[in-house]
């Protein structure tokens, strides 16, 4: 700041006593010793200026870096991750579902109470122009909104998003503050547990086809750990908060989320140690079933309903092949307070082994029925069931990053078939009319953009990007009407008519059994 006020009054006395300068040598009311004086000082006041102008120039040190929790990704992990985004959306449109987006910022006011504890996680915008805006946090709220601005009733919807949370980042985990969403929702009145055991399904049918490790999806029900509180002696006004604590034990051991519960949410020891008995349990139909006959269960209205939706979900499972891949879990509390009905998430029983460490990853997929979420954007309160599912991809995507860092995964960065080859000089008028024709026949193809590139170098680019097939141009060839296809794995050139080299290429490509697909081990 004392350098700026340094270079605008200097500024202001150059200008000052050019115009002084300027006047009175205009009117000649000045001598020649004086305006010799004058022109000294303006010359020192130069000097200043320029000084002051390279110092304010130099760039300030500081350290180069992303922000804390986010990353870059290299072409190789984006081409892990977007393998692993088409198989999941392939599994949506399996499953009917729609393609939505929504702004990465809403209205403050639009995420504010839908989170629980979870709302101070929540990036806050400076004001813009008069709208106080945050980041989303999830991609849930957002289609709420969505749906109550447009009118919809019935919907089933992916969407595949950024979003953001001012998390403690865990990088090595898959927890950032900056990371995908991949959602499929079901919107609309529709018959109990019909849609949410399809949502089920989605969930294990997308990790079968990821295939990173076993997995079991735990399923409980918001009314009946509403109704299990009440049986324990919990505080109605207390039931979000302390939900919000049970929901730590995937993290936490028992004790310490019962200490929270007593410190901190103002649950006494009586309930808790209560609470403590039941969330212990997990089982099947069974246990359903037993708990129905509990004698402080079945006295709670909430509790019962929630049992009577399990059994139901639990059944339409079975229908639909799922039933060994559930668990029925009551430690299962998922925290966000817009949950209304069945609450599910999907979580990997054994460590993941890459090379000689193994892995904890923990939960990778989510969701739950939030039937009152969208008549809180309606003016008429009107509301609309929806159920869905999130998977957490960030999660996938560090378990495969990590194989391959460890040499345990193949991966392509990109999905060039052909690649145009010269053996001689002076042929890249030719390489460039071959690419054309290739690139119009839609064939993925590449050259090297060198005029006289070197055989070797180009050959060898072939078998560092896996590209499985080569075009060699050679001078003898041309004039005979032919050119060579090159196997880059097994070496072996054949050669084929000019006039049929497309329709060679594309047969070729079409029985290709390569190991380095795209993406993939």
């Amino acid at each position: 700041m004392y350098k700026l006020l340094r270079l605008v009054e200097s500024r202001a006395m150059v200008f000052g006593l050019h115009k002084l300068l300027y006047n009175h040598c205009l009117r000649k009311t000045i001598t020649t010793a004086s305006c010799n004086k004058i022109q000294s000082e303006v010359a020192k006041l130069l000097a200043l200026k320029a000084q002051l102008t390279t110092e304010d120039a130099t760039p300030q040190k500081f350290t180069l870096k992303t922000p804390k929790g986010t990353r870059d990704y290299n072409p190789q992990q984006m081409s892990i991750r977007n393998d692993v985004l088409q198989k999941i959306i392939g599994v949506f449109k399996k499953h009917g579902a729609e393609c939505i987006d929504t702004p990465v910022f809403e209205l403050k006011e639009v995420l504010t109470g839908k989170y629980g504890e979870d709302s101070k996680l929540i990036y806050d915008l400076k004001d813009q122009g008069g709208e106080i805006l945050s980041l989303r946090y999830d991609l849930t709220v957002p289609l709420a909104r969505y749906l109550a601005m447009s009118k919809i009733n019935t919907l089933k919807r992916y969407h595949i998003a950024k979003v953001y949370r001012r998390d403690n980042p865990a990088m090595t985990r898959g927890r950032y503050r900056e990371f995908y969403q991949c959602d499929f929702d079901i919107a609309g009145q529709y018959d109990p547990m019909v849609p949410d055991s399809e949502c089920l399904k989605v969930v294990t049918e997308i990790l079968d086809t990821l295939n990173i490790g076993k997995y079991v999806l735990k399923v409980n029900h918001r009314r009946l750990l509403d109704g299990m509180f009440e049986a324990c002696g919990v505080p109605a006004d207390k039931f979000r908060s302390t939900c919000s604590t049970v929901d730590k034990l995937d993290k936490l051991p028992w004790e310490e989320v019962r200490t929270e519960m007593i410190n901190e949410k103002g649950v006494t020891p009586e309930a808790a140690d209560k609470i403590g008995e039941y969330v212990r349990l997990n089982g099947g139909v069974e246990l359903a079933e037993q708990l129905v006959k509990d004698e402080k269960l079945s006295k709670c209205k909430a509790a019962i309903e929630g049992l009577e939706g399990i059994k139901l979900l639990l059944n339409y499972c079975n229908l639909l092949g799922i039933k060994d891949k559930i668990l029925f879990d009551l430690s299962l509390a998922r925290g966000l307070d817009y949950y209304t009905g069945v609450i599910y998430e999907a979580v990997l029983t054994e460590p993941i082994k890459i090379g000689n460490e193994e892995q904890t990853v923990g939960s990778i997929a989510g969701g739950g029925r939030y039937d009152n979420l969208v008549a809180m954007f309606d003016s008429k309160n009107k509301q609309v069931p929806c159920v869905g599912v999130s998977i957490g991809v960030e999660r996938v995507f560090s378990v495969l990053e990590a194989k391959l860092a460890a040499g345990e995964l193949n991966v392509r960065t990109s999905e060039v078939d052909v690649y145009v080859a010269s053996a001689q000089k002076n042929f890249l008028e030719e390489r460039m009319k071959i690419c054309a024709e290739l690139w119009n026949a839609g064939i993925k193809t590449e050259q090297s953009y060198k005029k006289n590139p070197k055989m070797l170098n180009q050959l060898q680019h072939c078998e560092e990007n896996g590209i499985p097939l080569a075009v060699v141009l050679g001078e003898s060839e041309l004039k005979r009407g032919v050119v060579k296809i090159r196997d880059i794995t097994t070496r072996d050139e054949q050669e084929v008519p000019r006039e049929s080299l497309v329709q060679e290429l594309k047969s070729r490509i079409a029985s290709l059994n390569s190991n380095a697909v795209n993406g993939s081990a």
